[in-house]
């Protein structure tokens, strides 16, 4: 292979000119050295719209000073974009993270210029999108230029994240440490007693899909005792490594990728990123395979474990937004929560706290005005919170708003209780045994 010929990251966000669409790869992959010197040229450009899912590390894109340069148009909102996005100076677009891929290749959502953070390339020329294959594979394939941020810090993945160094236009060589996220720090009770919950409901054999978070991994710090899982889900962080190394995870009973762990992008620690090196074991594959609804079905038992924002009475999750203000992103729930239950033997489920941080209810009667609906009361099965675990499928809506009561925070089911009252009046399930399943109203 010949040497390739590297750049400075000045010299490559040359390409970038006025009214281009640049694409940041994203997570623990952002190309955070390409980013800021893109930033810096922005006295001399004017609407360039940024595109991404959840991007990490020190960038601002909410200075002023780029206002008039720069705009994000964000496909699933994170901390540091989200002051931007809910700004005149920024926008999000509403879509399940699986259909993505079909957007940048469409004539809809092209991009221009794509920035991205790859590993170094191997004897044959292949470089590895890493820790972030996602929707960075079909922008790659499908963006006019592509300048990489060749990174010795970032693992080699197997799957579908190989990119030849001719496919990239630029390459600028930097080496740095990657953003890293422990989930496992300063887990509060309600956290760890959820994670004991929805560890419950998980069966041997399944082959199961963790989301972002601290809920998630619990869930796993309470898997050490099952057999033969699986696992084929959109994110992976540090707490699948001990269930892998310990067999708990094999893979095993999947009737697609058997014996291979599959997932379309990581966010953890150091720990994560090397584990993932070179592991054959681990597949990073595409999105819109991974999040493909008749994909997860496949999978005998597919638990799909998600959280939200907060849950009304009837069983609508909100998982993006507070009110009107976009917090997060559609992302992959809809796609794992349908593909779960459709599953032989799945299992989806909403697992979130009780109450928020200023001890307001999770479980309200209606969702905040302007608030998102994530996934629909059609979709919903389990919810789960510290209290408890209910199954809404099938359920009318007093039952299931009775049955989400029982699980809200003792504080607020008196309001809640109030709520049903004002909206549903007297109910009595049919075949009531017990007292506990009535409800009076004044």
């Amino acid at each position: 292979m010949d040497i390739p010929k590297y750049t400075t990251a000045e010299e490559a966000v040359k390409h970038v000119q006025s009214g281009n669409r640049v694409f940041i790869h994203g997570s623990a992959a952002t190309p955070i050295h390409l980013v800021q010197a893109l930033q810096k040229r922005h006295w001399e450009l004017k609407n360039v719209e940024f595109i991404s899912i959840t991007t990490l590390g020190d960038v601002n894109f909410n200075d002023p000073v780029h206002h008039n340069s720069f705009f994000f148009n964000s496909l699933f909102v994170s901390a540091n974009t989200r002051s931007v996005v809910n700004s005149d100076y920024g926008d999000y677009v509403p879509i399940f993270l699986s259909q993505i891929p079909q957007l940048v290749k469409s004539d809809k959502l092209p991009v221009d210029v794509a920035m991205i953070q790859v590993s170094p390339p191997d004897a044959h020329g292949f470089c590895s999108l890493g820790t972030s294959v996602d929707i960075a594979r079909a922008v790659v394939d499908s963006a006019k230029h592509v300048i990489a941020q060749v990174n010795p810090s970032m693992p080699r993945t197997h799957g579908d994240g190989f990119v030849h160094i001719g496919k990239i236009d630029s390459l600028v060589w930097h080496q740095a440490d990657l953003p890293e996220i422990d989930y496992s720090l300063n887990a509060k009770p309600a956290m760890v007693q959820i994670g004991e919950n929805v560890a419950s409901l998980i069966e041997d054999g399944a082959t199961i899909q963790v989301g972002i978070g601290a809920i998630p991994d619990q869930v796993l710090r309470n898997l050490k005792h099952h057999k033969n899982l699986g696992l084929h889900t959109e994110m992976l962080s540090d707490g699948v490594i001990p269930l892998i190394e310990s067999g708990v995870i094999n893979n095993s009973l999947k009737k697609l990728n058997r014996g291979k762990s599959v997932t379309s992008f990581m966010v953890g620690t150091r720990k994560l990123y090397d584990f993932v090196n070179d592991n054959p074991a681990i597949r990073v594959m595409d999105i819109a395979y991974v999040n493909d609804t008749s994909i997860i079905r496949q999978n005998q038992k597919a638990t799909a474990i998600n959280s939200a924002l907060e849950l009304d009475l009837t069983g609508q999750v909100c998982a993006d937004s507070l009110g009107t203000y976009q917090y997060s992103g559609i992302g992959g729930q809809m796609d794992f929560i349908r593909g779960a239950s459709l599953s032989d033997g799945g299992i989806p489920i909403i697992a979130l706290p009780s109450v928020t941080s200023r001890g307001e209810s999770r479980i309200v009667p209606f969702l905040k005005e302007g608030a998102g609906v994530v996934t629909t009361r059609g979709h919903i099965h389990w919810v789960v919170t510290e209290y408890g675990m209910v199954d809404l499928f099938g359920k009318s809506l007093k039952q299931r708003a009775r049955a989400l009561i029982s699980i809200a925070h003792p504080n607020h089911r008196e309001d809640l209780e109030r709520a049903f009252c004002e909206r549903f009046g007297s109910y009595q399930r049919p075949a009531v045994t017990s007292l506990s399943d009535r409800v009076f109203c004044p």
